[in-house]
């Protein structure tokens, strides 16, 4: 079934021509890229535009996941809150249409209650894409208070003896207590944006701590990452990799590492310590080489039937908007070249176009391979980041008021 799925996808895909001006052609390709690349990512964000337009209205909480191509929803956010209403600015901004604008600020206020939410390390990726966006659109003061609060509620997970942010549970309860997860890093943004607003620099003091921990706790060798790190929490003592969402250990969730070269990058951003740039390097370095031939990467770069088992395009979404964000970084263009070569695949082949049914943007992700749980589904990242990466290619001004895109 997923194999025929694929093939019919990878055909209906192909479907749509979108002209492109020079303008486009020009940003994508430079001197290497041809401009059907530029067509070809045009035609997917034209595609979700339109697909958010159908969908968008009839949207009744936050898409977790798609069951039956239908997404399935919480009410509260989950940890993916933050990203549908990050979807709809993506396509304000692609579109210019304010019936998205006005839908982002509907579903951003909805999180309100999530701001003081101690009990997870995702209040990044609720509040970012969601509040700080609105605010940087806006300029409605009461997103950036807002987003602080948020980042206060975040800074409560730290553990100044294993000098980390504790991913998961309740601050009472001493299950998972010394457990650092690799997507902590994409959540360290808000704490930089909650310091540059303040001038407070307990926020990016403990964001730089977390990621100087996982800096030298997560990165083997190759450059490959487990998607767990355990410590004893009383003595903040190291207790070695461990793995949820990966195959094992000693794997490498695909994900997980995009996460790491997105984020990573991002902490050089804010800092400038070329450790953190060095870091994502060699995440990158490992991820392109582990890059079948599609360009799709494989739900876990190391399982045993890779690079021939089941794909996730939400990694291949999150990896192309680390590589480009890479690439300016450090001033690689062969980074931005896979990255291209990413969101062309993903727009090619990866789409939702052959289906009438589907309400999500984005066919052939992996939420949780090892508990068979979110397997060739829609998933609300993989929407957002796909169309953050298409216009970081296309429109990056835009995409700089929306998320901030500077270097200090």
């Amino acid at each position: 079934m997923s194999v025929s799925r694929r093939t019919v996808l990878a055909v209906a895909a192909g479907a749509t021509a979108t002209a492109v001006s020079p303008a486009d052609a020009a940003r994508v390709s430079g001197e290497q890229s041809p401009a059907s690349a530029a067509r070809a990512l045009r035609a997917a964000a034209d595609y979700a535009v339109g697909k958010l337009h159908t969908v968008a209205p009839g949207v009744t909480g936050f898409p977790v996941g798609t069951k039956f191509e239908k997404w399935t929803y919480s009410q509260n956010g989950d940890w993916v809150g933050g990203f549908w209403p990050g979807t709809l600015w993506m396509a304000y901004l692609h579109s210019g249409d304010d019936v998205f604008r006005t839908l982002a600020l509907d579903s951003a206020r909805k999180l309100a209650p999530r701001r003081h939410d101690t009990t997870t390390h995702d209040l990044g990726f609720l509040f970012y894409p969601s509040w700080v966006t609105a605010w940087r659109l806006t300029g409605d003061d009461s997103w950036r208070t807002g987003a602080i609060e948020a980042a206060e509620s975040l800074i409560q997970r730290y553990n100044p003896r294993g000098r980390f942010i504790r991913a998961w549970g309740a601050l009472n309860d001493p299950n998972n207590a010394g457990r650092v997860i690799m997507d902590t890093i994409m959540n360290l943004d808000l704490l930089a944006f909650a310091g540059r607003q303040t001038g407070d620099g307990k926020y990016l003091d403990i964001a730089v701590e977390h990621a100087k921990t996982a800096q030298r706790v997560f990165p083997r060798p190759d450059g490959s990452t487990p998607h767990v790190y355990d410590f004893d929490p009383e003595t903040g003592a190291p207790i070695g990799p461990n793995t949820v969402q990966g195959y094992s250990p000693a794997s490498c969730w695909s994900r997980g590492q995009a996460w790491g070269i997105y984020g990573f990058t991002t902490m050089y951003r804010r800092t400038g310590d070329q450790e953190f740039l060095s870091t994502a390097r060699r995440l990158a370095d490992f991820a392109v080489g582990a890059l079948s031939p599609d360009h799709v990467p494989v739900w876990d770069y190391k399982a045993p039937q890779a690079p021939y088992d089941i794909k996730d395009a939400s990694a291949g979404a999150v990896m192309a908007c680390g590589l480009l964000d890479l690439s300016a970084a450090a001033d690689r263009r062969d980074y931005r070249q896979i990255a291209l070569r990413i969101l062309t695949a993903l727009s090619e082949s990866c789409l939702t176009k052959n289906s009438a049914r589907a309400e999500a943007i984005v066919a052939r992700c992996t939420r949780n391979r090892p508990a068979e749980d979110g397997i060739e589904v829609s998933l609300p990242y993989a929407d957002y980041y796909l169309l953050e990466g298409i216009l970081r290619v296309l429109q990056p001004q835009d995409v700089d008021r929306a998320i901030d895109l500077s270097t200090v």
